[in-house]
């Protein structure tokens, strides 16, 4: 086994210029864990948030390799007669930043979020997939158990969860209304989305009122999201915010004027990818990738994201498929 591996490593916080490619110690498993050589890795807001200094930045040991989704082939599993055995096409979560990440040419994680690759899938959609389609299963499935006769609107629709979150509320039934550009209307619609609003040109609290559900994948962040939420939500109805620290004070906006409000922290499970990779493959569920870049433009992924308007996902090619 190799000693060392390549990586895209941070030496602090900052911007996305403190990427860079680095020899590191070659990633080891232990108990539980599979071991996995990556080919791709999914690139989502959260790796700029710890990059940047914020969330779970006070954990991490550098250099640091961050990094959440892969997809890769297995290398090592716990026992001989584990169900991931080595050559195994897989996909699904590291555990950062209390073990390295998957912007790296091997990752350890642990049994349990780690599953079988959809076989309609290349190494670099796949890659796409685990984070933000399992955040998004537990938004709309898990806590707002969405079902047919609903009306759900998502914000953000066109991105990484969002994409994800419009075709499983439409798949379980409900009408669902989004917020996204004008250039990604025809696109949302295609996923899934009976109406999209244009957030550049209009209020969705005022043209998209008495929804049951509002999947808020915005918050405070930008434009009081959060807030104006309330106003497109009947009394009783639910509001799941994901970006949380955004905005502290849901839980009592949202009771003062009689509606729901929870947030939600995602379960990197491996039982439910696998429910989701057989969405995948019956066609049911589509992965869109806006960008494929190599590993060592890791930092100009970063800027993609931070400057928005990604459809979808990014993802770094870390190795070539296998032959």
């Amino acid at each position: 086994m190799t000693e060392t591996m390549r990586a895209l490593v941070i030496d602090r916080t900052g911007d996305a210029d403190e990427l860079h490619l680095a020899e590191v110690p070659a990633a080891r498993r232990v108990i539980d864990e599979v071991l996995v050589r990556v080919i791709a890795a999914g690139v989502n807001p959260i790796d700029m948030k710890t990059r940047a200094g914020r969330g779970v930045a006070s954990e991490l040991a550098f250099p640091a390799v961050l990094g959440f989704d892969f997809a890769g082939v297995v290398e090592a599993t716990p026992y001989a007669a584990h169900p991931l055995q080595p050559g195994d096409r897989v996909y699904g979560m590291a555990k950062v930043p209390r073990a390295a990440g998957s912007y790296a040419e091997l990752v350890a994680a642990a049994s349990l979020s780690v599953t079988p690759m959809p076989t309609s899938l290349d190494f670099v959609r796949a890659a796409a997939v685990p984070l933000a389609a399992l955040t998004a299963w537990g938004a709309v499935v898990d806590t707002a158990r969405v079902h047919d006769g609903q009306r759900v609107l998502i914000h953000a629709g066109a991105g990484g969860v969002g994409h994800f979150a419009v075709q499983l509320a439409a798949y379980f039934g409900a009408t669902v209304t989004t917020t996204g550009s004008a250039r990604n209307a025809e696109f949302l619609r295609e996923l899934g989305a009976h109406r999209v609003i244009d957030y550049t040109s209009e209020r969705f609290e005022a043209v998209a009122g008495e929804q049951d559900v509002v999947i808020d994948l915005i918050g405070n962040a930008h434009d009081e999201t959060g807030t104006r939420s309330l106003d497109a939500l009947r009394p009783g109805g639910l509001i799941v915010n994901i970006p949380t620290a955004s905005w502290p004070t849901m839980a009592a906006e949202a009771e003062a004027r009689g509606i729901r409000a929870t947030g939600y922290s995602i379960v990197p499970d491996a039982r439910t990818l696998a429910v989701i990779t057989r969405l995948i493959d019956d066609g049911a569920v589509r992965v869109h990738v806006d960008r494929e870049l190599p590993l060592e433009q890791g930092a100009e992924a970063h800027r993609l994201l931070e400057a928005g308007h990604v459809r979808g996902k990014v993802v770094l090619r870390v190795a070539p498929d296998p032959a």
